[in-house]
Formats: structure tokens, sequence, C-alpha cells
């Protein structure tokens, strides 16, 4: 592909980033993902490589793990980067282990977590090689379940993220790109012991990280609902092409929510039918309410779609009525000044014998008469219709008095 080939689509999303973001009246939280395409560039291996290959950046964040090891009485957490002192940790039927990894920088550690965690070689690659589906898949008796979590960060913005969920027994292992996720509401439950989580195994902290990740939309879809009351004042004001960027913008996003939720709801529902998966039985009723939680968020990304599609019809539908206006002023000063005109043409040519044309209050005669026709244009209009009156006197002369 030529250079100019490849700076065009750059050259355009930027142009609309700069539409959506000029004169721009809504909150400065809600800016930031406007205008940007949801398009993700996967990581593959080269053709001919082996099966389950990692694929990782070469300025992808450093390798971290953060473990917690709890049971009904007490909880033990800590970092380290070596998986060897996590995999001490397993053993103990009354405790589950959790490890969460954040960052791809050393693979050799993340090969070293499969082989203490004994991952299948293809599942951890989906987990490197992001970003993949939304999907539950078995290795033996280890599950594997990747998800998309979204999330509003400090800076305003939305980011969607892979996080993947690999369930053995007796312990978790959680496996992001980037520091910062959804799931600090779990870890206060566990160091707080609130709740049901110290009392049951892996499966349950299963669910409710799943839990967590579903839920993070909830916020996300409270900006982009706050998003689009604001394009509708914007609409129904002073709509502007920066208007018509933002409404194209958010549906955009919508529309990437959309699929990802979707995808998320299906998985949530195969692992909930399928009797293989090493879910027990006290843990199913909470995977249905947490497929209910994703049939919300549908219903609701749903209900948001609907209002930008109708932002969109009022976008168009007020962008002609100016253009009706625009052209109806036009027609109205036009059909003023045709008769004006015309007057003005007659007496303005070159002819010694023309009537009145060394009438001393000719001049003056002919004023009137212009300024007679322009008056009665303008009431003719104005009685016809074609001229709406200011409302300046108030709803007191339109609503008479009571006596």
């Amino acid at each position: 592909m030529s250079g100019a080939k490849r700076t065009a689509p750059r050259k355009r999303a930027a142009r609309s980033q700069r539409l959506v973001r000029a004169s721009a009246q809504l909150p400065r939280e809600a800016l930031r993902f406007l205008g940007v395409a949801h398009r993700w560039r996967r990581r593959t291996p080269p053709v001919g490589a082996r099966p389950g290959e990692l694929v990782v950046r070469r300025d992808a964040p450093a390798t971290q793990l953060h473990w917690m090891v709890y049971g009904t009485g007490s909880v033990e957490e800590g970092d380290t980067r070596d998986p060897a002192e996590v995999a001490a940790r397993l053993g103990d039927p009354q405790r589950v282990v959790w490890v969460d990894i954040h960052g791809f920088g050393d693979p050799a550690v993340l090969e070293q977590v499969g082989q203490h965690f004994d991952i299948h070689p293809l599942a951890l690659a989906d987990v490197v090689n992001v970003p993949q589906r939304p999907k539950a898949e078995l290795y033996g008796d280890r599950l594997l379940i990747i998800m998309q979590m979204a999330r509003c960060s400090e800076t305003g913005e939305i980011e969607v993220e892979q996080v993947s969920l690999i369930l053995g027994p007796g312990w978790v292992v959680t496996v992001q790109e980037h520091p910062g996720d959804v799931f600090d509401p779990v870890r206060t439950r566990i160091r707080a012991g609130s709740g049901r989580i110290r009392q049951m195994g892996a499966d349950f902290l299963v669910y409710a990280l799943l839990d967590a990740v579903i839920d993070g939309y909830f916020p996300v879809l409270e900006t982009i609902g706050g998003v689009i009351d604001r394009l509708e004042e914007e609409v129904m004001e002073l709509p502007t092409r920066a208007t018509l960027a933002r409404i194209h913008a958010t549906r955009r996003t919508l529309q990437h929510i959309h699929r990802l939720q979707w995808r998320q709801r299906d998985a949530v529902a195969a692992i909930m039918r399928d009797e293989a998966y090493p879910f027990s039985v006290e843990v199913r009723p909470y995977l249905r309410d947490a497929h209910d939680h994703a049939f919300q968020i549908l219903d609701a990304i749903e209900s948001f779609r609907d209002m930008s599609v109708g932002l969109m019809d009022v976008y168009l539908s007020s962008a002609s009525h100016r253009m009706n206006e625009v052209m109806k002023t036009l027609t109205v000063v036009a059909s003023i000044f045709i008769p004006l005109t015309f007057l003005a043409g007659v007496y303005g040519m070159n002819f010694d014998h023309m009537p009145e044309l060394h009438w001393r209050w000719g001049y003056a005669a002919l004023w009137g008469v212009m300024i007679g026709v322009a008056v009665g244009l303008v009431t003719w209009f104005r009685r016809r219709g074609w001229i709406e009156r200011r409302e300046t006197q108030g709803a007191a002369k339109d609503d008479p008095q009571p006596r």
C-alpha cells in the first residue's frame, strides 16, 4: 500500500476528531472517546509459527504478579515476579489462590505461569494475543474465560481492554495487559470478609469477577447517556457539523459496546447451560444473576442506540427546516425587489421623451410608489402566512384575560 493511501484514513480520523471537539458543549469526561475509531489490530503469530506462540509488543508493560490467598479465617496477599512463589501456596483445599497478572512485557514469566499452573499453551496464547472475542473454553479441568472490560479512566476516557480468567482446582488466574481494572470491589470484599466470597470456592470467585466486568458497563452507559442528553439539547438549539460528527461517534461507540456485550452474554449463557463447566450447584444461580445484568446492559444500549438514531432524524429535520427558512427569506426579499427593480429600470432608461421625466415632483413620487409597493407586498405576505410574526407581546395577547 502506498504512503498516500495509508495516510488518508489517518487524515480523515484526525478531521473527524477535530469536528467532534469543535465548539463542544459536552462534559469533558465525555469528549475523550468521541471521534476515536474502535478498531483493534490483533496481534497474531507470523505465518507458519508453532501453535501457542506468544506475540508481545516491544513496548508492553513489565509483567507484575499480585497474589491473594484466602480462606474462611485469614487472607494473605503480596506482589512477586516469581511464579514459583505463588505455585508453592497451592494444594490447600480450604483456601483459594487468586493470581492477578498485569503486563505482557516478560513472555518468559508468562510461560512459567503456564507451566506451574498447567495451563494449555493454546489457552495462554489466547490470553496474550489480544484481542480475542469473548468466549469460554475448557482445556481439561482448566476453564478459560475471555471478557472485554470497559471502564471510565481518571482522565475521562472510556477504555476497553481484554481480561482473561483461568479457573483451576482451588485457584484463579486473571491476566490483562495494562494495570487498572474493575476488581477493586471484589478485593475489598475478600479483605473484609463480607458476603459469602470467603466461604465459597474458586468458582464463586470467578463468578464475582465476571459480575464485576459486566457491571462495569453501567457507569460507561451513564456517561454515554449524559452525552446523548447534551446532544439532544444541542440539536434542538443550534445544530452544527460538529454536532453531526458527535452523533456519529456516539453511535459508533454504542455499536462497539453492543457487539462486545452481546458476545459476553452468550459466553455467560454457555457457562450457565453446560454442566461440563466446573461450577458447583451453589454458584450456578449466581451466574443467572450475572446473565440478567448482561441483558439489562443490552437493553440500555438498545435504548441509547434508538435515541441516537432519533437524534440523527431530528438533526436532518432541523437542517431541512433551517434551509427552508433561508430559502423563504430569500424568496420574499427577491419578490419585494422585483417590482422595485422594474421601476428603477424603466426610469433609468436614457430617453428624452418620457412621462414625468421633467416633472418637478417625479423623483419623490417614484420613491413613494416604490415604498408603497414594498409595504403592500410585505403586508400581503404576512396575511398569507409567508412571514411569521414575532411573538414579542408574550402570552397575554394570545390568551385573553378572564373577566
